[in-house]
């Protein structure tokens, strides 16, 4: 798919991925939208490159529906929806409220889910569309002290597989972008040593922007951020247990380094 005056939504739209997202899209000639839960931010992003930007909470199904009457109303028919946001709070199965859980899989899981029928039924009827959706190489292998990102993010693997699978053929693309680290304020302290290990390179969010317009031009479903990661899901898929054995030895890694410094 061209960009040239497509209409792109993209959600988390007011920084990280999102803000780089619609740079490079508004370059490349299309109408962005950013949505955000910030929508001052959204807003400030989309007007430098002449589009529009609003609030929007994506983990509640109601919001999501008005936003997407509101652009197909105010901009034109949706062409390309990016489902970006996600947000990422650490913790374990036993330390981890369960609403926390649920805060997560809403917006990293059923925001996804949202997006997908408000816009697919049109997409449907006109025989064409693109759905792009952020999810992790968590989703793919996982990531330590973080198991409701990881969860989540396996989820959206699942989700993009499966509607790559059933729509593909009437018109709908797919595409997935699972990175490894990316400069954005959710990665955090990037420079501790442990961090940039488990990450892998640190990207920037430019960088990752220019990948995902690759990708859709040439609508390829799968976007890793960096030649490490296919090397890394190779090696799980090869030898589990091998796989396994290494992620244990980081584990004990990351729970020294975090005893040091405590004592320190």
């Amino acid at each position: 798919m061209q960009f040239n005056n497509r209409v792109a939504v993209i959600t988390g739209g007011a920084s990280g991925i999102g803000a780089a997202c619609a740079r490079a899209f508004a370059a490349k000639g299309a109408r962005i939208v950013c949505l955000d839960i910030n929508g001052d931010g959204a807003a400030d992003i989309a007007a430098k490159f002449g589009g529009t930007g609003f609030g929007c909470d994506v983990s509640d199904n109601q919001d999501v529906n008005e936003a997407v009457a509101r652009i197909r109303r105010d901009i034109g028919e949706i062409d390309l929806f990016f489902s970006n946001a996600g947000v990422s709070t650490g913790g374990d199965p036993l330390e981890t409220e369960l609403d926390v859980w649920e805060s997560q899989w809403q917006i990293n899981v059923m925001a996804h889910v949202h997006a997908i029928r408000a816009v697919l039924p049109n997409m449907l009827e006109r025989g064409e569309g693109y759905l792009v959706h952020t999810a992790s190489m968590a989703g793919y292998l996982t990531t330590h002290r973080n198991l409701t990102y990881a969860t989540t993010k396996h989820a959206v693997v699942g989700l993009a597989e499966w509607m790559s699978i059933t729509y593909h053929h009437r018109g709908i693309r797919t595409s997935l972008l699972a990175p490894l680290g990316v400069r954005t304020p959710m990665l955090g302290d990037a420079s501790a040593a442990w961090a940039s290990s488990a990450a892998g390179p640190i990207k920037e969010p430019e960088d990752v922007a220019q990948q995902v317009i690759e990708a859709v031009e040439a609508e390829r479903f799968l976007i890793l951020t960096d030649e490490l990661a296919q090397t890394w899901m190779e090696r799980k898929t090869g030898d589990i247990e091998r796989w396994l054995n290494g992620m244990r030895r980081m584990q004990v890694k990351i729970e020294d380094a975090e005893m040091k410094s405590v004592d320190y």
